[in-house]
């Protein structure tokens, strides 16, 4: 089972990416979970917008880049709504990557996808970050890329629908993603 490293929300180090690490654990993986903020996590969208817009998105991935550095070359990357964004844009850097998992988020095209590789996205549908075209356009490039992709729409559910303590969280949502989740790292 792979090395995973899990990048968390605009948010920061809520208590839901610690509990999708622990979950992670229980499955066998070894799981890293950086604090890219170094601060605690906000309270509201809007509070972790502000964070992110203070720290800087450079500072964000350089922290994200220090937290890969010791981690084997085929960790798994995951993330978190903003989280998906940091993994992707890592992913030129990590070519030998176990894989893509992106929760909330497609976090826009990765700059590199090896032929092959294994994505699965999990996102609410609607998504106020990700519009249904948007989602069409980057779902065509990353298979015109040849990346191995599975994408699992969830009618109805809340942006970040997977986290319990946001209103926006939706219990038959997250079963069905939990399942699924671990399937796909499961065979990394």
């Amino acid at each position: 089972m792979p090395h995973v490293v899990l990048f968390h929300s605009v948010y920061g180090l809520r208590p839901a990416v610690r509990a999708t690490a622990d979950r992670l654990r229980a499955a066998g993986h070894q799981v890293t979970v950086p604090d890219l903020y170094g601060v605690p996590a906000a309270g509201t969208v809007e509070e972790g917008f502000a964070l992110l817009d203070k720290i800087g998105h450079d500072v964000v991935l350089d922290r994200a880049r220090a937290a890969l550095r010791d981690l084997p070359p085929e960790t798994a990357l995951a993330g978190l709504s903003m989280g998906a964004g940091v993994a992707g844009a890592l992913l030129a850097e990590r070519p030998d990557a176990a894989g893509l998992l992106l929760l909330h988020g497609t976090g826009g095209a990765p700059d590199a996808v090896r032929p092959g590789l294994p994505v699965q996205l999990h996102l609410a549908d609607p998504d106020p970050y990700d519009a249904p075209d948007e989602v069409d356009e980057w779902q065509r490039a990353l298979t015109d890329a040849g990346a191995d992709l599975t994408v699992f729409r969830y009618p109805g559910a809340g942006h970040l629908f997977t986290d319990p303590d946001l209103a926006e969280h939706s219990p038959e949502a997250s079963a069905a993603t939990w399942p699924r989740v671990l399937a796909f790292l499961s065979v990394r």
